[in-house]
């Protein structure tokens, strides 16, 4: 896979050409979210509020039989801790750019047949039922699109370098279930 497009999204130059035959990444980091670049991947890691209508119009191709999205949203409860109001999630930028894009990698290497994928992530502050990580794909047949929807959510959260502080009436913390972040080439064993 070829990452296109200015890590700065105010940069204003013109996406690099992919070689033939690789997939290519739409890539915005902290700021405005991208449109998706002409390439089959899309990997946003932003501070403004996911699309997730647009993500999943643009999964669908004329290929697709099946597009899934899945949509994490920010909820009233975690584990252990009831009254919740909403979240604060912060990122190592450069790494969580870089393991959102392997993810995507390690996804197709698994579902090749799969069309496009998207890997959309928030960071900032979050209300409740805000959406903080979107994840699309389609494919030619849906167990293939939901394989690779559940493969590509489960391996960015184990994987992927980014916190979530949990906000409530009375004060804040980090959440409670964490885990080591773990590289994504761990995966291919599990």
């Amino acid at each position: 896979m070829v990452l296109t497009g200015s890590r700065n999204p105010t940069a204003g130059r013109a996406p690099r050409a992919a070689s033939p035959g690789s997939h290519t990444a739409a890539v915005c980091t902290i700021g405005r979210v991208l449109k998706p670049g002409a390439g089959s991947d899309w990997v946003t890691l932003t501070s403004e509020p996911l699309p997730v209508e647009r993500a999943t119009i643009w999964a669908g191709t004329a290929a697709s039989g099946a597009v899934v999205t899945f949509c994490g949203i920010v909820r009233d409860h975690s584990e252990g801790r009831a009254g919740v109001r909403g979240l604060t999630y912060e990122a190592y930028e450069e790494v969580a750019v870089r393991r959102l894009a392997d993810v995507a990698a390690e996804t197709r290497r698994r579902w090749p047949v799969v069309e496009r994928l998207a890997l959309l992530h928030r960071v900032g502050d979050l209300t409740l039922s805000e959406p903080s990580v979107v994840v699309v794909a389609s494919s030619p047949h849906r167990a293939e699109a939901f394989d690779a929807a559940r493969f590509a959510i489960d391996t960015l959260k184990e994987t992927v370098p980014i916190w979530k502080r949990e906000h409530w009436a009375g004060g804040s913390d980090w959440a409670t279930g964490a885990h080591p972040v773990r590289d994504v080439d761990a995966a291919r064993s599990a």
